[in-house]
């Protein structure tokens, strides 16, 4: 991806995940918003996006981050947000292992409490490793966990994925971190 096109993924994860009214735009209830008035609220706020460079974007994005609903119509952030939103995830049974990616300064706080939704829906986890390395490199020295997602689920804790491969769950206690190495 360009370094615009870096810049216009990080501008639509602030408007679509977090503050859609820092543009002058409502989402939905279930997180989507007509193209047109995303494209002209972005405009009127000084930033310029063709409908070409939003497909570009959307489609390019190796996270797939953005989705278009089937008619391309209008538009959401798959995952992430701070907002409440309804994804209407299903349940899904995880796999034995995912992984968390954060930065090593925060392993001791994880270790005591967990890992916590904070401000978001959800907690992400990913299914590599190599997944949840790239993640926790963007927060600083990157450390990945082991979660025993399987464990979890067999307590009665629930999964969910969202549409780009993101599992999500809403805590990991302490009690199912199980190692945790530094990558890198």
């Amino acid at each position: 991806m360009t370094p615009a096109n870096v810049k216009l993924s990080r501008f639509l994860s602030l408007v679509l995940r977090h503050r859609p009214a820092a543009i002058g735009i409502s989402l939905d209830n279930e997180g989507w918003v007509d193209v047109n008035t995303l494209l002209d609220a972005a405009r009127k706020c000084g930033t310029h996006i063709s409908r070409a460079t939003l497909d570009e974007v959307v489609f390019s994005n190796d996270k797939q981050r953005f989705a278009f609903s089937a008619d391309g119509l209008r538009i959401r952030a798959n995952q992430g947000h701070s907002i409440a939103v309804r994804l209407h995830l299903e349940p899904k049974v995880p796999p034995e292992l995912l992984y968390h990616g954060t930065a090593t300064r925060f392993l001791e706080s994880i270790i005591a409490t967990g890992l916590e939704k904070r401000g978001r829906q959800y907690v992400h986890l990913s299914a590599t490793p190599e997944t949840a390395r790239n993640v926790g490199a963007r927060h600083g020295k990157p450390m990945v966990l082991v979660i025993l997602a399987a464990r979890m689920h067999a307590e009665g804790h629930l999964f969910y994925v969202s549409s780009n491969g993101v599992w999500l769950t809403d805590a990991v206690p302490s009690a199912f971190i199980r190692e945790a190495s530094a990558i890198g």
